[in-house]
């Protein structure tokens, strides 16, 4: 799959919620090729940081653009044509099959009365494949595990095939294979020259498939660049309120929590 190269930007952000200060004067350009990760504690603001870059959440102040247009400005079929977003919780309500979920992904792309052609459906599939779902297209979706159910929601996204992910806790739910195959496969999306913005957890997923880190760090203070120059043990420690160290592996830099020990409660 290939896709027009598009830039999301934003230009003076501020975001907030309730009486959580997001960003201030967030400036930034994910472009494409980048592979971004989110970091921030709990309650930092991550999932609404995504939704306001996805014109799902009002901002403050600010401006964010597509390819130098205003997503505000946007039809919402046409910001689904170049941007699509993978929600923090997966739940489905209705006795739909997996892989009607799955082509929901290319309704932006279909007019209102249009139906599902073969290469739509042959897309789906393969969709499916790709986050190990072969064999899944007619289970009844409120019969799958909470990781079936997250792996459906990339595979729906993937088949949306939108220049710009966002990606929100996109490894929630998801064991040690399925989080790195889901990292790897979005990294190959990236590769194809799409961007992808992620909320993560882990630090180390992070290090090794990001390409640059966007850091939320309370009351409106972030950071931005590069990976390599972002994650250092100190910036981590001071991010997440806890001591960190770093450790060499032949891929690259691991991070950890450095255990100081917790006194008994009284």
């Amino acid at each position: 799959m290939t896709s027009q190269a598009t830039t999301l930007a934003c230009s003076g952000l501020d975001v907030s919620i309730a009486d959580i200060q997001v960003v201030l004067g967030l400036d930034l350009a994910c472009r494409p090729g980048e592979y971004w990760g989110l970091l921030g504690p709990n309650g930092a603001g991550k999932t609404t940081l995504l939704r306001a870059l996805a014109g799902l959440h009002p901002a403050n102040a600010g401006a964010v653009t597509i390819a130098g247009g205003s997503l505000a400005a946007m039809p919402r079929r046409q910001v689904a044509q170049k941007l699509g977003m993978l929600q923090q919780h997966t739940v489905y309500l209705f006795d739909a099959n997996v892989l009607q979920i799955a082509l929901t992904g290319r309704h932006p792309h279909l007019g209102r009365w249009d139906r599902e052609r073969a290469e739509d459906i042959a897309l789906a599939e393969s969709a499916l494949a790709s986050v190990d779902l072969s064999g899944f297209s007619q289970r009844v979706v409120t019969q799958l595990s909470g990781g079936e159910s997250r792996r459906l929601a990339l595979a729906a996204l993937l088949v949306q095939q939108p220049d710009i992910l966002l990606l929100d806790e996109p490894t929630n739910h998801l064991d040690l294979r399925h989080q790195t195959r889901i990292m790897e496969l979005t990294a190959a999306v990236v590769g194809e020259g799409r961007t992808a913005l992620a909320a993560l957890h882990d630090i180390n997923l992070a290090a090794r498939y990001c390409s640059h880190v966007l850091m939320l760090e309370g009351d409106g203070a972030w950071r931005a660049g590069p990976t390599n120059e972002m994650l250092s043990a100190e910036r981590l420690s001071s991010l997440y309120g806890c001591p960190v160290e770093r450790i060499e592996t032949p891929t690259g830099p691991r991070f950890y929590p450095r255990s100081e020990g917790v006194s008994s409660a009284p």
